[in-house]
């Protein structure tokens, strides 16, 4: 199954280049959804927070639409910075992170959100504080990869600077493919070259943690990095410094220092480590037929199974602890996502070989757009499956049901959906580029569930952050 053509960041200064990842997807839609999937668990209350207002449920088989918000609209009631209430018949609360001001007076410097498994938002759970790095272009009057905040009891929301010195090499990332631990507060994964490092955004303090030079030669360098959540097991694909050729993927073992590589065996895409470290999904056409398939391995016996891209193989994934949440294009419905449990029977087909395995969790009413990216970077090791969910939001130039709006729904095969804000994005203004991709609000969710960030231009000349808190609660998840 394809994916989108999306480059990733790296530090071009410090390495005179700066390399490109391009996915393939047969919908022209799929690079314009921005989807995150997060807890919704009955018995889980979000850290304290209380509830969340505003949202309402819909089908995921509806056809309802609601009235695109014109540039003039949007700004009579987005503040500078800090928090905003989303118009009805939303009424959610939002926060804009970034302004003109963070680019130097320059109109548009803002990179846009990388993807949408790479969380911009540490674990903030017991802290009033919230972290967010964004990057800023140098060369466009930003100060490069940088440092917000949010005060979750005051809502004061500010610019706490750049990550590194204007001398220092990273200062030139995009932050794209840059992520926070999911449980280390103030840890932020990064690539540079052949190294993984994990920086520390308020100490200022740099660690590698794994240096692919050391096995592999001196020649190679990592790419699209993952990590579990207790941060021990780390996934990266494995390039031909030069060419950048796609060679496999390196699957690292903080514990025991131990590095295992995974050739290639067809037209390979990526990797990705699940949030328990036991479970490797690689994105490739092993078979050489349809599209992209996925090789599924268990790392703790080295059986691999193999999800045909006809059986409804993830192009647009994200894992959770044994578990895929993934957009199936050879569905006979439009923009069908299913849900899979590694555990279980991966063969696929429809309707699934095994009850409730590869079920599906959402769809959209229309043909003309894709699901596009999923995040699940919420998951809970604790929660069942069903009892979790999932978000998307998407952009496109026609109003469609949902897909220009960020919208949730649940994992349990109810199809029960929750429309939570507008993305606020138009293809046609100017602001992100001249491309759509960089249009595109490709946001994720931060680990507590809570909160989902993602880029948008407002319909104006510039691309903005923007984040909303996830009313789960009308969806009946809290």
């Amino acid at each position: 199954m394809p994916a989108c053509a999306e480059p990733q960041g790296t530090t071009p200064a410090a390495r005179g280049h700066t390399l490109g990842h391009y996915r393939r997807f047969t919908f022209v839609a799929l690079s314009v959804i921005v989807t995150l999937v997060v807890v919704v668990g009955s018995s889980r209350t979000v850290h304290g927070q209380g509830s969340t207002v505003g949202g309402f449920t819909d089908s995921a088989t509806s056809v309802g639409l609601r009235p695109r918000f014109s540039a003039a609209q949007i700004q009579t009631w987005l503040p500078a910075r800090g928090v905003f209430n989303f118009p009805a018949p939303y009424s959610t609360q939002g926060i804009r992170i970034t302004n003109a001001s963070d680019c130097g007076g320059a109109s548009d410097c803002l990179f846009p959100i990388g993807y949408s498994y790479w969380s911009n938002i540490n674990n903030h759970a017991g802290s009033d504080t919230m972290l967010i790095v964004l990057g800023l272009d140098r060369r466009r009057g930003g100060g490069g990869p940088t440092l917000f905040t949010y005060n979750k009891r005051t809502s004061e929301t500010r610019n706490a600077g750049p990550l590194f010195a204007a001398d220092s090499p990273y200062s030139w990332g995009t932050g794209e493919g840059w992520y926070f631990s999911a449980t280390k507060p103030t840890a932020l994964y990064m690539n540079d070259g052949s190294r993984m490092l994990r920086y520390d955004v308020q100490a200022h303090t740099t660690e590698t943690v794994f240096d692919a030079r050391n096995q592999f030669g001196s020649d190679k360098i990592i790419w699209q990095m993952h990590s579990s959540n207790d941060d021990r097991i780390h996934s990266a694909t494995l390039r031909q410094d030069g060419s950048y050729e796609m060679l496999g993927c390196v699957v690292y073992d903080e514990s025991t220092g131990r590095a295992t590589f995974y050739a290639k065996k067809g037209d390979f895409d990526e990797c990705q480590i699940d949030r328990s470290g036991r479970w490797l999904v690689i994105k490739e056409n092993a078979d050489g037929r349809d599209g992209e398939d996925n090789r599924i391995i268990d790392l703790q016996t080295g059986v691999e199974r193999l999800l045909l891209d006809s059986n409804g193989a993830a192009g647009h994934s994200d894992v959770g602890f044994g578990s895929m949440i993934a957009e199936d294009n050879f569905n006979s419905l439009p923009g069908a996502v299913r849900s899979w449990d590694f555990s279980m029977d991966v063969t696929g087909g429809q309707p699934a070989t095994v009850r409730g395995q590869g079920e599906l969790v959402y769809q959209l009413s229309s043909w003309t757009a894709g699901v596009g990216h999923i995040a699940f970077g919420s998951a809970q090791q604790s929660t069942r499956l069903a009892d979790q969910g999932a978000c998307v939001s998407n952009a496109h130039r026609e109003n469609l049901p949902r897909v220009n709006e960020i919208v949730c729904f649940k994992l349990d095969g109810s199809l029960k959906t929750l429309i939570v804000a507008p993305n606020l994005t138009d293809l046609n203004a100017p602001g992100g580029g001249s491309d759509d991709y960089s249009k595109l609000p490709k946001g994720n969710l931060d680990p507590t569930g809570e909160y989902f960030i993602w880029t948008t231009n407002a319909g104006s000349g510039r691309l903005d952050a923007f984040v909303v808190r996830i009313p789960w609660n009308t969806l009946g998840g809290h």
